[in-house]
């Protein structure tokens, strides 16, 4: 049977217990601003007429009002004053909330409205007494500190109806232990939490009966509901009082005089919000009503729309999850918690999808990792999983029970539970694992009568799994697709590295044949000097994952120059090879990196070099510039006088494919061009034909904008 604080806390999970009055937590978000004053105050009241009537109503009272003129909102907020203000909306949106639970309006709630109200006065006046920055706080926290006493009556009014008239105490504490195993202070906590205050409200309440050595070193808001709480039920304990006092550094003379105070100003907040408390501490305990005849088909329905609620909340649960492992671990203990299981394990898909394997953890870790069952070969396990189905079974005597095999014999001793619950984890038409649950062999029957129960759980599970596993492929693909793009990137530098090695390579035979003779090789010198920091370069932006700075200026006509340089004084060049510049006087700058246009132009030539194997010409031309969608670019060109490109070459011309060329070579020349282009901000073309081929580049202008003035563009701009 299910345990009596597992089935209070199920029932409080889905009770309709009010949630706290929006009006209310803005007033404590106020509170908690330095600045707040009358203005934001007055704003809030404004927006809550419930709240502005009550606000009017005491202002207009024999108490605060001398004359017969009735005052309007502002000038009542300014004649209460705000600490006065400031009580009235907390007291009274508490109170709202108090007669909003369920059995509240059944219920003589006099008593508990009583000891609420002196705990708060009583909370607040301690608060100034230790100088505590947040005496609205302590007021509150006064108020709400029984709360959990009403979420207990609404959530079990048969059980707890006797208890909630009962005197607030120890005593008390343990009877609910006794019955419902949980306390009046624990279901309050939690029901503070549920409104998600960022305060200590919730700890406050959770420890109001906590003995006093133990809360030594808490927060001042705890130790001011303790004594409070103290004050307000037990004056009569000097002892504790005392005890209690100096849990807040009080004078015990002073006790007297805050349980005085408390019932005069509680007489006061009563009439003003409308309570009556007339002998509340002498209202006799109510009968006990006849119980209500049983309606069977009214208790199965009300059971199954508790399981309902309680399986979405469960849902809600498991998406909040970080991670996979997150996500099954609430899997494990929701299902012992909601099933009353003594032991849960979870099995898994394989990446095949032909076993179910463990997911190591708790208990046995090491042998349920290693545990698989097979898909394939009959059994119990499998045959639930290949009919997505519940299946039940229990030891018979030492025995695992007749008719299971190996796997199944092997999980009773990894579980050590008398009975196994298999519930399988489907999401559409797959099973993606399988929930594995130990229990007493006398709970068997009973679990058995919650199919559908255990169904919609697996069925929620296997949702929140499915997302999870898909989000675990989006990752692998993510690191997938990284490692590709650097595997291309290193074959893009490899490529590019070559250029420079073979030049370098030319050059030490030139340095050679040079000191043979004993010429001067200062030039050539230099010229290794650049090619090696340019392989250094290339090898350093394999790693280097920061944008390139912006800012660069290169000047076309000198990095052609020492393009051709590199060309002529090697064996790069073929004497039949005819290699031609026209670099006019126009404009030179353009705005990138020269070393890139190097690496450009390195490319294009040794192409061009390439496709003329029997001689021919190349052709190195700045044409000037171009206005191309409102901005200037100089026009460079690298043609040659080859056969021209295949169509099909050339509608890929850009893409890295796999070269048609002889030797060490990836196709991956002009693809690197094109990139290499597109970082400078420019672009590239292609024309080629029977004549040859010639690439046109268009580099963006130095200081060339997205738009251009009317004198500018008329004066100096070529059409392309």
């Amino acid at each position: 049977m299910q345990h009596p604080d597992q089935d209070i806390r199920n029932r409080l999970l889905i009770a309709r217990l009010p949630a706290m009055p929006q009006i209310l937590i803005k007033l404590i978000e106020l509170l908690q601003a330095d600045d707040a004053g009358m203005p934001e105050l007055a704003a809030l009241i404004a927006k809550d007429a419930g709240m502005a009537s009550k606000i009017l109503a005491v202002a207009n009272s024999s108490a605060y009002q001398r004359h017969q003129r009735t005052v309007g909102l502002e000038q009542a907020l300014v004649s209460l004053g705000t600490d006065t203000i400031k009580t009235l909306v907390i007291s009274e949106s508490v109170f709202q909330t108090f007669n909003s639970f369920p059995h509240s309006g059944s219920t003589d709630l006099r008593a508990f409205w009583k000891g609420s109200l002196t705990t708060a006065v009583i909370a607040r006046d301690i608060a100034r007494a230790l100088d505590y920055p947040h005496v609205e706080e302590a007021y509150l926290a006064g108020l709400l500190h029984n709360v959990g006493r009403l979420a207990l009556l609404a959530t079990a009014p048969k059980e707890y109806a006797y208890n909630f008239t009962a005197r607030d105490d120890e005593d008390l504490c343990a009877v609910e232990l006794r019955t419902l195993e949980i306390t009046h202070a624990e279901a309050g906590a939690w029901l503070i939490e549920r409104w998600n205050l960022d305060s200590f409200l919730a700890d406050s309440v959770l420890y109001h009966h906590e003995p006093v050595l133990r809360l030594e070193a808490a927060h001042p808001l705890i130790r001011i509901v303790r004594l409070a709480h103290q004050l307000c039920y037990h004056a009569d304990a000097p002892q504790g009082a005392a005890d209690a006092a100096a849990l807040c550094g009080i004078e015990e003379d002073k006790l007297d005089a805050f349980v005085k105070s408390a019932a005069r100003q509680v007489a006061r907040a009563a009439e003003a919000l409308g309570i009556d408390l007339a002998c509340a501490d002498d209202v006799p305990a109510p009968p006990a009503a006849p119980p209500a005849p049983v309606d069977p088909v009214q208790v199965r329905l009300s059971e199954e729309v508790r399981n309902m609620v309680l399986v979405q909340e469960m849902g809600q649960s498991f998406a909040r999850q970080q991670g996979e492992a997150g996500m099954l671990d609430a899997m494990t203990r929701s299902a012992r918690i909601l099933f009353d299981l003594e032991t849960t394990v979870i099995l898994l898909e394989s990446p095949t999808g032909h076993a179910l394997q463990g997911a190591g953890s708790g208990e046995a870790q090491q042998r349920l990792a290693e545990f698989a069952v097979p898909l394939n070969m009959p059994g119990l396990l499998s045959d639930a999983a290949n009919g997505r189905q519940l299946a039940f079974a229990a030891r018979i005597g030492s025995g695992a029970g007749a008719g299971l095999g190996i796997a199944e014999e092997q999980l009773f001793r990894i579980i050590g539970s008398e009975a196994l619950v298999c519930l399988p984890l489907v999401a559409g038409q797959r099973c993606l694992g399988m929930i594995v649950g130990g229990l007493p062999a006398w709970q068997l029957p009973l679990l058995q009568k919650k199919e559908r129960f255990l169904q919609a759980f697996g069925s929620q599970a296997a949702n929140a799994l499915e997302t999870a596993l898909s989000e675990r492929g989006h990752v692998r693909r993510q690191v997938a697709h990284v490692a590709e793009e650097y595997r291309e990137a290193s074959r893009r530098v490899v490529h590019e590295v070559n250029n420079p090695l073979s030049i370098i390579k030319n050059y030490l035979s030139v340095l050679d044949a040079k000191l043979a003779r004993r010429e001067p090789v200062v030039s050539e010198m230099s010229i290794l000097n650049e090619e090696i920091d340019r392989v250094g370069h290339l090898i350093n932006g394999l790693a280097d994952l920061q944008p390139s700075d912006g800012g660069c200026v290169a000047n076309v006509a000198r990095v052609v120059e020492d393009v051709l340089r590199l060309f002529r004084a090697t064996d790069f060049l073929p004497a039949s090879v005819q290699l031609i510049t026209r670099m006019q006087d126009g404009p030179q700058e353009v705005d990138g990196d020269a070393d890139l246009l190097k690496q450009i132009l390195v490319n294009l030539v040794k192409n061009a070099i390439e496709a003329q194997p029997n001689g021919g010409r190349i052709e190195l031309a700045n044409r000037g510039l171009v206005n191309r969608e409102r901005r200037l670019y100089v026009e460079l060109v690298v043609a040659d006088a080859g056969p021209g490109l295949a169509q099909d070459v050339l509608a890929n011309l850009f893409t890295a494919v796999k070269s048609s060329k002889e030797g060490k070579h990836h196709g991956l020349g002009l693809s690197i061009v094109h990139n290499l282009v597109k970082k400078m901000n420019g672009m590239i073309s292609c024309r080629s034909g029977a004549n040859g081929t010639s690439f046109e580049l268009l580099l963006p202008a130095r200081g060339s904008t997205s738009q251009l003035a009317p004198v500018q563009a008329r004066g100096a701009v070529d059409s392309v």
